[in-house]
Parts: C-alpha cells; sequence; structure tokens
C-alpha cells in the first residue's frame, strides 16, 4: 500500500485526469470514426498505392529536414560555443531568431519573393524559380526549425566536461578525431532532442507541404477533410501519421537508451578554452551572412515591399479584428495553460508513484499528437457526443491547451526546484494550511516561470493554424488563418500585414528564449 507521499490529492489529481480524458475521449471516437466503414471499404482504404507515397514522401522530407537543419545547426552552435568568432551575441541571436518566423510565414516569404513578379525580380533583376514541391518544402522547414536543434547543440557544448577532450588530446588525437570520437557521441541528447522536436513539427506540419503542393500524410487529411470529405479515409490517415508520430518517439528513446554521460569526480566544469578561427573566419562570415539573409531579411524585406505596393483599407480592417481575435483567445488560454501545466509541474516535482507521473505526461501526450490529428479526434468527438461544442471557441481553447501545455511546464518545472518542500514545510509548522503554504510561499517563487509560461503560449497560439482552421467558430480568422488564406490565393499584398504582425509576435518569442537561456 503506497504511503500518502506518494498519492497527490484529489484537488490536483483532477484538473491532470480531465486533461488526460481530453486527449484519450477523441482519440477513441477517431478510431471508432476509422473503424465504422465496413471490411470491404477499410481493405480498400489500407491498400491504397496513394498511402504508400504519402509514407515516402513523409519520411522522406522528415528525415531530410533533421540532417539539413543538423548540417546548419551544428556549425553555427560550434561557433557559438566554442570558437574566438565575434560577436558572439550575433550568433546566438541568428541562432534563435528564425524561430520568430512561422514556417507558413517563411513559405509565403519565398514564394512571394521568387518568380516573375516577386520582390527579388522587382527590387534586383534576378528572378529564381519559385520553389515548390519537395524541394521548396525542405528549404522553407529547415530554414524555420533548425534554431529547435541549434538550442540543445549550444546547451550541449556548452554543459560539456573539457576533460573529456583534453584526456584525448594528450592520448594523440587530432582535433578532428577528437571532434568526431569525443565531442560529437556526447552531443547525441542534445541531438535527439532537438531532432525529436523537428520531426515532430515536422511531421504535423501541412501548411508549408500544401503551400509548395508536396503531398504528405498532413496534408493529404486536411484535403481529405476539408475538400472531399472522406471522413473514414481521413481518419486513417491520421492513424498512419499518430503511428509515424509513435514510432519517431520510440526511436528517440531507444537510441538513449544505457546512455550515461556522468562526471567520476566531483566539482564544476571548468570553462571550455576558445579555438582560433584563422582562415575558417571567412566561410564562418559567408555561413552567418547566408542565413541571416534567408531567415531574417528575405521574410522581413518581402513583407514590407508587398505592403508598400499598397493594400486597401478593408484588408487593414481585417487584420486589426484578426489581431483582436487571436490575442483574446491566446490571452484566454495563456491563463488557463499556465493552470493546468503549474498543477502537472507540481504533481512531478512533489509526489512520486505511478500517478504522479502519469500526470506528468499527459502535457506531452497532447503535445506529441500533430495538431491535425487532434483537431479532426476532437471533430469527431464534439459531433458524435457534444454537437453543441463544435466549433465554439471553448473548444478550440480546450484544444490550444492540450496541444500547448507541454510548453509552458518546462519553465514551471525549473522555478519549482527552487520552491524547494522544505520551504511549505516550514509554512506548515507555523501554523499554514497546505493551500495558504503554497499561496504564500510557493507561488511567488514560481510567478516568474509562470508568466514566462503564459507567454510561450499566448505567442505559440498567435501562430497556431491546424488547430484554428478546424475547430474555430465561423468567421474566426486570426493573423494565421489570413496568412494561410491570402497566400493560397496567391495574394501577396493582402497576406503582407498578417505576415508582418505574426514576425513581430514572434521576434518577442525569441527574446523570452534568449532571457530562459541566457545566451
Amino acid at each position: 500500500m503506497p504511503n500518502r507521499a506518494d498519492r497527490p490529492p484529489l484537488l490536483l489529481t483532477l484538473p491532470a485526469l480531465l486533461a488526460g480524458l481530453g486527449v484519450a475521449l477523441p482519440m477513441l471516437y477517431l478510431l471508432r470514426e476509422a473503424f465504422g466503414a465496413d471490411l470491404g471499404t477499410v481493405h480498400e482504404i489500407l491498400w491504397r498505392s496513394r498511402n504508400l507515397e504519402l509514407l515516402g514522401n513523409t519520411l522522406l522530407l522528415t528525415v531530410s529536414v533533421v540532417v539539413c537543419g543538423t548540417l546548419i545547426a551544428l556549425p553555427l552552435a560550434y561557433l557559438a560555443g566554442r570558437t574566438t568568432f565575434r560577436p558572439q551575441r550575433l550568433l546566438a541571436l541568428l541562432g534563435v531568431l528564425p524561430l520568430a518566423v512561422p514556417g507558413y510565414v517563411g513559405a509565403y516569404a519565398l514564394i512571394a519573393a521568387s518568380g516573375a513578379g516577386g520582390s527579388l525580380d522587382a527590387l534586383t533583376g534576378w528572378a529564381p524559380a519559385t520553389p515548390s514541391g519537395f524541394g521548396g518544402a525542405l528549404l522553407a522547414l529547415t530554414l524555420f526549425t533548425f534554431p529547435y536543434l541549434f538550442l540543445n547543440l549550444y546547451a550541449g557544448l556548452r554543459a560539456a566536461d573539457p576533460a573529456l577532450e583534453e584526456a584525448a588530446r594528450l592520448l594523440g588525437r587530432t582535433p578532428w578525431q577528437t571532434f568526431v570520437s569525443v565531442t560529437l557521441p556526447a552531443l547525441r541528447p542534445a541531438w535527439l532532442a532537438g531532432a525529436l522536436l523537428v520531426a515532430l513539427h515536422v511531421l504535423g506540419d501541412f501548411a508549408v507541404v500544401s503551400l509548395m503542393r508536396y503531398p504528405t500524410f498532413s496534408a493529404a487529411i486536411y484535403q481529405q477533410y476539408t475538400a472531399a470529405y472522406d471522413t473514414v479515409y481521413a481518419a486513417w490517415l491520421v492513424l498512419a501519421l499518430l503511428a509515424l508520430t509513435g514510432a519517431v518517439l520510440w526511436l528517440e528513446a531507444r537510441l538513449l537508451r544505457g546512455f550515461f554521460l556522468g562526471r567520476v569526480s566531483a566539482g564544476a566544469v571548468r570553462p571550455h578554452r576558445r579555438q582560433p578561427l584563422g582562415v575558417w573566419a571567412w566561410p564562418a562570415w559567408a555561413l552567418m551572412l547566408t542565413l541571416a539573409a534567408l531567415t531574417l531579411v528575405l521574410p522581413l524585406g518581402t513583407a514590407l515591399y508587398w505592403l508598400r505596393l499598397g493594400i486597401s483599407p478593408y484588408v487593414l480592417g481585417e487584420v486589426g479584428e484578426a489581431a483582436r481575435l487571436a490575442g483574446g483567445s491566446a490571452a484566454l488560454t495563456a491563463t488557463l495553460t499556465a493552470a493546468l501545466a503549474f498543477v502537472l509541474a507540481y504533481i512531478g516535482s512533489r509526489y512520486r508513484g505511478w500517478l504522479a507521473r502519469l500526470a506528468e505526461r499527459v502535457a506531452y501526450l497532447g503535445y506529441a499528437t500533430p495538431p491535425l490529428a487532434l483537431a479532426l479526434a476532437l471533430v469527431f468527438f464534439t459531433l458524435a457526443a457534444v454537437p453543441a461544442l463544435y466549433q465554439t471557441l471553448p473548444l478550440l481553447v480546450l484544444a490550444y491547451t492540450l496541444h500547448f501545455a507541454a510548453e509552458a511546464i518546462g519553465p514551471l518545472r525549473s522555478s519549482l526546484v527552487r520552491a524547494t518542500p522544505r520551504l511549505e514545510e516550514a509554512a506548515r509548522v507555523l501554523g499554514d494550511t497546505p493551500g495558504q503554504a503554497m499561496r504564500r510561499v510557493t507561488l511567488p517563487i514560481v510567478l516568474p516561470g509562470l508568466l514566462v509560461s503564459a507567454a510561450f503560449v499566448f505567442l505559440s497560439v498567435l501562430k497556431e493554424l491546424p488547430l484554428t482552421l478546424l475547430l474555430a467558430p465561423a468567421g474566426f480568422d486570426t493573423l494565421a488563418v489570413g496568412v494561410w488564406t491570402y497566400t493560397e490565393e496567391a495574394l501577396y499584398g493582402s497576406a503582407a500585414p498578417y505576415a508582418l504582425a505574426l514576425m513581430l509576435a514572434g521576434a518577442a518569442l525569441s527574446v523570452l528564449i534568449l532571457r530562459r537561456e541566457k545566451l
């Protein structure tokens, strides 16, 4: 019989259980929709040659984006963390600021800047071919997801013990041999963490691949549900996408199994000796300037160029209304998600046992579920069980909360480490109830982390597209929907103010990341 310290109180457990049901119940209705067809229909769906093509395209794009992102992020992280290259701050900014640009805004910039009549043609006379297909999707997704890898690799390089590399050098290894045999293997956990985020992002993306006309599971799901309205086929595509996501999560856990990188001796890790670049300074500058041009100058310049051509006052009014709707839903979601994340993080830091572990992992279940899969599962659930909830603001906010709770847990977990249980115990000894102790002792300590968590969720909701498209009430057109709609119709001037507003909002997210990571 477990002791009481192993079991969180019901008041804390209930929100965690409700969040778990919020993800699990819609998935059951998704399964019901998929298996509700007759065996002949199911057999025909499963053996379509189109499914094999979608599987190949999705896997090829996911692996390619991870590889290409690594080829960008690893040199950049090494330059920022291990060399004398200056300015270091600018390198760190370049590794993070592309997060300010949502992938579909990056795709908009690449499309609107290229081809005859694009911004590059008008400003320089050079009209590169408009990116499309696999190459276009690979370019857009790589440029605006590599920061996930950069942040993890940079942190891994800073935290590594220099004694390991020094020992390898003393044993006669060259700098390159030391890098390959010591530095790279030590970065495996950091790389896997970043690669997992990139892979989940690519698997769940449908906007970039749709704009680039490259068929993947996510693009096919959206097309089947919105255009063909084949709900059974869409449900099976969602199950295939969930299986791929599960395989990625299993592979990441499998590659980390048995990995240990602890220190034998006690004491603080010494800082690394920075290496001079010499003749490699020129390629380093070329890498930095190329990245800055593609990820920052091109999106911002393209949006400003099309904005300068003039747009109707009607569109400007739309942008204001879209910002109001997006900001209101984001603020509501940020408040609810931060509260839920606090409960989940508190349970994980204060209690033991399977129930505590399960409660904290609820958030990651919602985050690992691709947004389109979660949205479609919620559609099937509400239409069958609570039709009045379909396409309402409460349903949209619920979907946002379930999906983004994991983003809010990180800063809160770090804050709860500082708010040790001994402080609450001292307050209890002085006569406080558990609720009073939490309110007077714990909450003031975790308040900065709580605010950072809310800000993360707020800005993530502003940029979220698939959940909004499928679950929002009629006429609920946010900034993200505006970029998507006008770019699909090749109305680049009308899409420009929406894209510009999202980039400015994303810049605020990047500042928060920089402060949190102390780059």
